[in-house]
């Protein structure tokens, strides 16, 4: 089966929003076995959309169409699609009264325009869309089936997950099982990584990708068919073995997300200080249910006199050492520790940029404490020629990996490679 997507929409193709769809369907239709094959964005003009839908319908089993089943005038896809092939839109009285239903059901009038997503091509089949006013369809031309879906990221994974999968499983032959691994890096570039890499050798039917998403990469090794599928388990472990401390988690898409399964499964509980990271380090746990479980606080001490008034940083620690330095990030993990008698907690002090950097301190230093009941252990790191959100992400990522290892009763600091460690230090719990 060939897979192919067609993503609609001017602010899509104009870059105005990220085309958060795309990408979750493609990883998600990955961890079935289906690969997609080509991905094409198309405006909001008719013409260019009825030429895609006949064009990549010569050579596509199917193709999903995500976006334009809106009420507006510029939601253009069942339009096109009528027109590519030829066919007039007619009225789907079913998902006319199921509209109506819905919003007599919430006591509210439903705007007229609303009936336009009733208007489907002739030969369409209705597809259920249980969250949403769009339902999606599909329509067969040439040698494919175009799988229609609304844009709206809640209501297109809904019908990604109950009915477009479910459709691909049931009317094609899915080939030779196929089995992924993904494996999250960090502090190594894809080259490094190629290399590092090189010394293993991959048996017919395993091949590796590589997907970078700062601050990390990722990397995916597919293994096609019984004996590759067989043989992944070994490979895997090689890989592993090779990457070292760049490999930060095996089954996690960052390393919020591991450390928040770590503390819920070690049932340890963590508070935080932020200065240069601002809330990015608490906001990232919080994105998970049930976080409420560890996180005990989350506290963005930005200025001098909020890390004394609320931290205890001493006056004299600021005034000798600086804000961004080992001694001062030390204090603030253990004054934010203590507070709540939390197991660990998490510091950050640094120079996000681009200005307020110096000689001794460039743009980019950030220090990173770790504090546990045994004692606090720092580092601080030297970010160089990143922006002011690069140096933030990658501060957020070094610090939970502290944490992910703390966890998992290995050497708190590690090395990675192009993250500069310029100093480090342990301190006695106070």
């Amino acid at each position: 089966m060939k897979l192919e997507m067609i993503c609609t929409g001017e602010e899509v193709l104009a870059g105005q929003i990220v085309d958060t769809n795309a990408a979750w369907c493609a990883d998600r239709l990955l961890s079935e076995g289906i690969e997609m094959q080509r991905r094409l964005t198309v405006g909001d003009r008719l013409e260019d959309l009825v030429a895609a839908f006949q064009e990549r319908s010569h050579h596509a089993d199917v193709i999903l169409v995500n976006g334009g089943l809106g009420p507006t005038t510029d939601d253009l896809s069942a339009q096109a699609m009528a027109e590519a092939k030829g066919e007039a839109l007619v009225e789907n009285a079913q998902w006319r009264t199921k509209m109506e239903d819905w919003y007599t059901k919430h006591q509210r009038t439903m705007p007229t325009s609303n009936l336009k997503q009733a208007m489907l091509p002739a030969s369409a089949v209705m597809v259920d869309n249980p969250v949403g006013t769009a339902c999606g369809f599909r329509v067969k031309l040439n040698r494919a089936w175009l799988y229609f879906t609304p844009g709206v990221p809640f209501e297109f994974k809904h019908m990604v997950e109950e009915q477009f999968i479910p459709f691909l499983q049931q009317e094609f032959q899915l080939g030779e099982p196929t089995r992924v691994e993904k494996l999250l890096t960090l502090g190594q570039g894809e080259s490094n990584l190629q290399d590092i890499l090189s010394a293993c050798h991959l048996p017919d039917g395993i091949t590796l990708g590589y997907r970078s998403s700062m601050p990390y990469i990722e990397i995916k090794l597919f293994a096609r068919g019984q004996q590759a599928i067989a043989a992944l388990a070994a490979i895997t472990k090689q890989v592993k073995i090779l990457l070292g401390d760049a490999l930060v988690t095996a089954h996690y898409s960052s390393l919020a997300e591991a450390v928040h399964h770590l503390l819920l499964e070690k049932q340890q509980t963590l508070s935080i200080a932020e200065s240069c990271t601002g809330g990015m380090l608490t906001s990232q746990l919080v994105a998970f249910p049930g976080s409420s479980a560890y996180l005990q606080q989350g506290l963005v001490t930005y200025s001098n006199a909020a890390k004394m008034k609320l931290l205890a940083v001493p006056e004299l620690t600021l005034a000798q050492h600086g804000a961004v330095s080992l001694e001062t990030a030390a204090t603030m993990a253990s004054g934010v520790r203590g507070l709540l008698d939390a197991d660990f907690a998490l510091a950050t002090s640094g120079i996000a940029g681009p200005d307020g950097g110096s000689t001794e301190k460039p743009v980019g230093t950030v220090a990173i404490s770790l504090a546990t009941r045994q004692g606090v252990h720092c580092q601080m790191i030297l970010l160089s020629r990143r922006t002011r959100e690069q140096i933030r992400q990658m501060s957020c990522a070094v610090g939970y990996d502290m944490l992910r290892r703390a966890l998992l009763a290995l050497p708190v600091i590690a090395d990675y490679g192009y993250i500069t460690r310029t100093a480090e230090r342990d301190f006695p719990a106070e």
